[in-house]
């Protein structure tokens, strides 16, 4: 009726306001927190009254994210609900926690296909992202990467299976030739094929793997030499060229998420500006309408050249090298200088007058003194006292500097010299009176640097530098530590290395060197985002492996023993299998090294294997758990190897990559950012660059008739020929020498390498004929 659609609509309006409201979005992240909270508080050997909680918990919780997803399919319509890619992805997790509830009442599925479908939970963590944009752009440049990410899973995993199936055809049933050792990556299966080749792929322990393929061909002999080919082809293709796949696909992405970031911020800040159009005067209005055209035009003239009507530039486009000025109104860099504020204004390169200019990697760089603040020092000496005057001429003296440089450099040696053992010995003498000297030297530093700058009052004195108040800090510990005696803080006089990195002033100095300085630290600053992503994902599978894994590494000692309780008392063994030295070994019931009982040792686990660390060796104890306190059975299930790969996979093949393609992203926007006030691309700079840099080739052409003679040979395209053949020839002759050869090969190498010699020697005679020995 109508009144039923007035009221329906009544409803939704209000349903809708609520939804969007901030306090329904801070409610929904805190009862994402306490789902995460039940989760991670599950462990191994856990009270029973905890079990109780976490399900009746996780119930009432997966309740109210029911209830989420049906006000928001209400209020928002189904459609206009599954447009968004995270209520997709919602409604997704709420279907799934469904599905595991009704499973474990009714206990169809086995504790394994519940404790995964379970952790599907934990994807809620990134609902932390809808309103965090650049979080939230990182990870919809992720999603949307899924399709080149699956392309590329699909042919690794054709490349897997094709070099699983030819290694069951060379290798299977031939790893047995050592009776007392049990091998577990083998190609005596499909499955176990299959570990193996991703186990090379990922390049832990994978020339064992090629050890026991040569031996299982009788050694490193002809035959079993043949084998090396099958391992350099699967590692060079899957582990260099495959791999690096995800490299590309990372950077892509990373691109992507910075340019959705980018326009996200230019349309706050459009929405900002004509919210205050709409809000200020009409003198105010006008001001900021006259602003943003002002700024357009200043984007037009960057970012497009105007071309005259003939197809000349412009003269405003014509490049003069000699005549060039900085921009005062450049932007400047974000980061905050070390250097006094006094130091803050750099000096242009100095350009050479003349014709040509030369490149700009040869302009040398002036340094310029740091001017004398023009308060006074300790309150005595005035910025026109003579002793003062001495003093900053002094500080500021090349050779003062290099000075002092060079007892840093002799300091630190000294530092090293020192004996650790024997702290009494002649050395250690003679090595701290030298440091006497040199904190003497340093502190006499010090005070003519206060006594030329002031100590930190005003403005420009010596404390408002960071690296005179690092100084400042080792050569006050240096003292101390001469009062004190005590070895605990004799520790601390290592601080004085720290006095090395003073030549990082030259930062400031150094083109070059200031932009990769500067893309470390935007890398750094900005780095936060895949960090988080990279910990969700971790905490996220650190969940899935103690559902999986909690209390079942455990083991006894001696293998013949299941469960703790049969774990006790002694049980013989012998030394390296001789049955006439037999041993008695206590029974220890022993947990695995890395373990899964908790999320915070399994984080840790999980982070050596993103590294290839021994994680086959985790893995195969992981394939061998059976039940909680219970032994290991050899591959007892071997499909849990399927958690490890695709974590490897997600961590270690992409998210680990992210990180690699962050910086050469960071590394190609700071190197544009240089020229973001160019009117020139990219080409046409490079074009310029190519044009100042080129230099005239010179060749030279000997005038006398002989010697032109040899000239002309040496330089033909057969005398390069002939002598890369014999090139070729004396590199063959070498490889062929090995251990055991004969009296007759030997002496046949000798003659040849003499031979080769002899023709090498000749090529020398006629080049030096040809060309001179200028």
């Amino acid at each position: 009726s109508r009144y039923w659609r007035r009221w329906n609509r009544f409803c939704r309006r209000k349903c809708r306001a609520a939804v969007k409201s901030n306090v329904f979005y801070w409610l929904v992240i805190f009862l994402v927190f306490l789902n995460t909270l039940t989760i991670a508080s599950e462990h191994y050997n856990q009270p029973d009254w905890l079990t109780e909680v976490q399900d009746t918990a996780n119930k009432v919780l997966l309740a109210l994210f029911t209830a989420e997803m049906l006000l928001k399919m209400y209020s928002l319509g189904l459609q206009a609900y599954f447009v968004s890619l995270f209520n997709r992805f919602d409604c997704f997790i709420v279907c799934g926690g469904i599905l595991e509830t009704i499973l474990v009442e009714t206990k169809i599925m086995s504790p394994l296909g519940i404790s995964v479908l379970r952790c599907v939970r934990l994807l809620r963590i990134f609902k932390i992202t809808r309103y965090w944009n650049s979080l939230s752009n990182l990870v919809a440049s992720l999603l949307n990467s899924v399709r080149s990410i699956a392309s590329l899973l699909l042919l690794l995993f054709l490349f897997i299976i094709i070099f699983s199936l030819l290694g069951m055809q060379l290798f299977g049933g031939k790893f047995n030739f050592d009776e007392m050792q049990t091998r577990r990556s083998t190609f005596d299966n499909f499955p176990q094929s299959l570990l193996t080749v991703f186990q090379i792929l990922t390049g832990e322990d994978w020339n064992s793997v090629m050890y026991d393929g040569i031996m299982a061909y009788g050694g490193p002999s002809f035959p079993g030499m043949l084998v090396c080919i099958y391992f350099i082809i699967l590692f060079i293709c899957g582990n260099y060229i495959l791999l690096n796949v995800f490299l590309a696909i990372a950077v892509d992405n990373l691109a992507d998420a910075e340019s959705l970031t980018s326009a996200q911020k230019e349309e706050e800040e459009e929405k900002e500006r004509k919210k205050l159009a709409r809000t200020a005067s009409p003198e105010k209005k006008q001001e900021i309408e006259k602003t943003a055209v002002e700024e357009e035009t200043k984007e037009e003239k960057i970012e497009l050249k105007s071309i005259t009507a003939d197809g000349e530039s412009p003269p405003a486009t014509k490049i003069n090298v000699d005549d060039y000025q900085p921009n005062e109104n450049e932007e400047k860099s974000p980061y905050p200088t070390t250097e006094a504020p006094a130091e803050e204004d750099e000096e242009e390169p100095e350009m050479p007058v003349g014709p040509r200019p030369r490149p700009m990697s040869e302009l040398h760089l002036k340094e310029k003194a740091v001017p004398m603040p023009d308060a006074s020092a300790f309150f005595i000496f005035s910025p026109n006292n003579r002793f003062r005057v001495h003093c900053h001429r002094i500080v500021n003296d090349n050779i003062f500097t290099n000075l002092i440089l060079f007892f840093i450099l002799l300091s630190s040696i000294s530092l090293a010299a020192e004996d650790p053992v024997r702290h009494l010995s002649f050395r250690n003498q003679i090595l701290g009176n030298a440091d006497y000297v040199f904190t003497s030297i340093f502190t006499l530093e010090i005070i003519l640097k206060m006594t030329a700058y002031g100590a930190f009052l005003h403005k420009g004195s010596f404390c408002r530098n960071y690296f005179n108040i690092l100084d400042l800090l080792v050569v006050s510990v240096s003292l101390i530590s001469f009062g004190i005696q005590s070895s605990a803080i004799n520790v601390v006089k290592i601080l004085r290395v720290l006095r090395v990195l003073r030549p990082l002033r030259a930062i400031n100095r150094a083109k070059g060197l200031k932009h990769v300085v500067q893309c470390v630290f935007v890398a750094i600053r900005t780095i936060g985002n895949i960090v988080i992503v990279t910990t969700l994902l971790q905490f996220m599978f650190a969940c899935i492996g103690v559902q999986l894994f909690k209390g079942k590494l455990y083991s006894c000692t001696d293998s013949s023993k299941q469960t703790a309780a049969e774990c006790r008392g002694y049980y013989i063994t012998y030394k390296d299998g001789e049955v006439n030295q037999p041993m008695i070994q206590p029974r220890s019931w022993e947990n695995s090294k890395f373990d899964f009982d908790n999320v915070l040792t399994a984080m840790m686990a999980l982070f050596t294997v993103s590294t290839f660390e021994g994680w086959p060796e985790l893995l195969y104890r992981s394939i061998d758990s059976h039940m909680e306190d219970v032994g290991p059975i050899y591959n007892h299930r071997v499909e849990i190897s399927i958690f490890f790969i695709i974590y490897i996979i997600i961590i270690a093949f992409f998210m680990m990559n992210i990180f690699v393609g962050f910086v050469i992203v960071t590394f190609q926007e700071q190197g544009e950012q240089e020229y973001k006030n160019c009117e020139l691309d990219k080409n046409q700079r490079q074009c310029v660059e190519y044009a100042l840099k080129a230099r005239p080739l010179r060749r030279y052409i000997p005038k006398n008739q002989y010697q032109y003679k040899v000239w002309y040979v040496v330089n033909s395209t057969y005398f390069e020929y002939l002598m890369f053949v014999l090139i070729l020839l004396n590199t063959i002759c070498l490889a062929m020498q090995h251990y055991g050869q004969s009296c007759m090969f030997k002496e046949a190498m000798n003659i040849l390498n003499m031979l080769f010699t002899g023709l090498f020697t000749v090529e020398m005679v006629l080049k030096l004929i040809a060309f001179k020995p200028k």
